[in-house]
């Protein structure tokens, strides 16, 4: 064998070993990018997981969240959050850099939502020391209404009590029809006339000075004596008829006094009564037969 065929079999030797080598090397290269892709995609899908908990976390966050500031800031967060996710998903597992920009946000979205938590921890500490304030206050403030509710139900008490006790008092009130002779008159068909008296008793309590009394003369049907309508004064948010108005220069001391009404209507027998009104209270009462 010459050495020129010699030579062209190691040169053909040389480039099938380095065939070999190289399609050995390319095989190997092409199952480290499946590896690599492998470990790509499977990073892809931690990241996408991570950032769906996180827009999650957000929407748990603003559930009972009463602050409008903070509320809003998560809302924007969340958005941003939503966005970085939708990128996530349009990246090919293979952008390695893309992936890793993705990964480094979501560990500042993380410093974020840690910042935020810490903030809705303590306006929630805060919320919940001001609702006990509240809830303290509510509760002196009750107890306070309820002292002066008593205080006023006392003061009322007491007030009527004071008045009651002011109050003028009609007593030993009679009652004598005359005929026109100026005598006691036996039959109703003879009265001409009513003479009525009574005592105020004497009450230092009493408010002293003029005083006004006004005397109802009522029939056996109800209907009042009257001379004019119009002649009327209040009692309980009414207006009343009366019979006889007197003014009277009160002292505090027992004072009688008698009044006088002349008949001009037709009376019949039967019980009539007497009521005696000062100051817009009934005074005293009496009831008087005529047969």
């Amino acid at each position: 064998m010459s050495k020129k065929t010699i030579g062209l079999i190691v040169a053909v030797s040389v480039l099938i070993i380095a065939m070999l080598g190289v399609t050995y090397l390319l095989i190997a290269e092409k199952q480290n990018n499946r590896e690599l892709v492998q470990v790509f995609e499977a990073e892809k899908e931690e990241l996408e997981s991570e950032y769906t908990r996180f827009a999650t976390r957000y929407d748990e966050l603003q559930l009972n969240l009463s602050n409008d500031s903070i509320a809003n800031l998560l809302a924007q967060e969340q958005v941003k959050v939503q966005r970085l996710l939708e990128e996530l998903r349009t990246v090919k597992s293979t952008n390695a850099a893309e992936i890793r920009r993705l990964k480094n946000e979501l560990g500042t979205l993380r410093k974020v939502m840690v910042s935020y938590i810490a903030q809705i921890d303590s306006l929630n500490q805060l919320t919940e020391k001001q609702q006990k304030q509240i809830a303290e206050v509510t509760q002196k403030y009750n107890v306070a209404s309820r002292q002066i509710s008593n205080l006023s139900q006392e003061k009322e008490q007491l007030t009527k009590r004071v008045n009651l006790a002011a109050q003028l008092d009609a007593t030993n009130i009679w009652v004598e029809p005359k005929n026109k002779r100026n005598k006691t008159a036996k039959k109703v068909k003879d009265v001409t006339k009513f003479n009525i008296g009574f005592t105020i008793v004497k009450n230092i309590t009493a408010q002293t000075g003029e005083r006004t009394i006004y005397v109802r003369i009522t029939k056996p049907d109800n209907d009042v004596l009257t001379k004019d309508p119009s002649h009327t004064f209040t009692y309980e948010n009414r207006e009343l008829n009366y019979s006889i108005k007197k003014y009277i220069e009160y002292n505090g001391e027992e004072q009688p006094i008698v009044v006088y009404w002349q008949v001009e209507e037709f009376l019949y027998a039967g019980d009539y009564r007497v009521d005696i009104f000062a100051d817009g209270t009934l005074i005293g009462s009496q009831k008087f037969s005529l047969s």
